[in-house]
């Protein structure tokens, strides 16, 4: 196996969720008083068993630390619904149940408002803001959409955005003929292939992402690039956790494999085709394939 397959197997990519700059962190007050325009603060009401649950999956999901692990559980609980719109979140409160610091709990906070899922305002506090008011686009509102009650709904719509985004990033990246990312493609193939023959999943779903992320990335299309994490969230969630939503098998690979030759051949309509012939490999999506025109 060669040294790029061989790193596949052992690399896992990880996001970055940042720090906060300097006096943001006061944003966010600690010892919240009750004001006129606020109700009591939360009491978690039946949420134990939820949070203890949310708690273990995300612990055992990333290696983030404290602070990457409460905004795991608190992001989860909220998109689930277990902590409602306009909800009021203490940050006391929160240090206290999650047993974490001060510190801890406002980077949270900081990190949760910036994905559009709470707001804190003087006199007001800290709320859960509304589902009209989130970043949907945001690859951990993904996740934690595709993994709670709405999981049905996110799936669907990620599937239908990658039949609108991927089919023409592959015409596009025909026209850019760049040896360097063909051969990173054919590589990603490569892996794939062994990782079929292997069985291991883990790997196939990591090639399957570098190739989907690097082909929009290669499209020429700035706006489009940004779309790129939704691809790759898309390819995480469809599945299983451990299998991307192209589900390793030999058509599969083969489909992976006629795109590069496209783009070698300098083909956009091969290279769109395939694609569209790679995205009809998993069932789910020919459930959201768009159906044609009636004029």
């Amino acid at each position: 196996m060669s040294t790029l397959a061989h790193t596949m197997m052992t690399a896992a990519r990880h996001a970055d969720s940042g720090l906060a700059g300097p006096g943001e962190l006061d944003r966010y007050p600690y010892a919240e008083a009750p004001g006129p325009d606020r109700v009591g603060p939360p009491h978690w009401d039946g949420a134990d068993v939820d949070l203890a649950r949310v708690g273990r999956r995300a612990a055992g999901s990333r290696g983030r630390g404290l602070h990457g692990q409460l905004v795991q559980q608190l992001g989860q609980m909220i998109v689930s619904g277990d902590l409602g719109a306009d909800r009021p979140l203490v940050p006391e409160e929160i240090g206290q149940r999650f047993e974490v610091s001060r510190t801890v709990v406002r980077e949270s906070l900081r990190v949760l408002e910036a994905k559009g899922l709470v707001s804190a305002r003087p006199n007001v506090g800290t709320r859960v803001r509304p589902v009209s008011d989130w970043n949907l686009l945001d690859p951990d509102i993904i996740e934690w959409r595709a993994f709670g009650p709405q999981r049905e709904d996110q799936r669907r719509e990620l599937n239908e955005l990658r039949w609108t985004i991927e089919p023409l990033a592959a015409r596009l990246a025909a026209g850019h003929g760049r040896a360097d990312v063909q051969q990173r493609l054919s590589d990603m193939v490569e892996i794939m292939g062994h990782a079929l023959a292997q069985g291991d999943g883990i790997t196939f779903s990591r090639a399957d992402n570098e190739f989907h992320g690097l082909l929009i990335q290669v499209a020429g299309n700035r706006m489009l690039e940004h779309l790129s994490g939704i691809v790759c969230a898309a390819l995480q969630v469809s599945g299983n956790p451990v299998t991307s939503c192209d589900r390793p098998s030999e058509t599969s690979v083969a489909h992976h494999g006629r795109i590069v030759e496209a783009l070698a051949a300098n083909d956009p309509q091969g290279a769109e085709n395939a694609m569209r012939q790679l995205l009809m490999v998993h069932p789910e999506v020919e459930r959201v394939v768009p159906a044609p025109r009636e004029h």
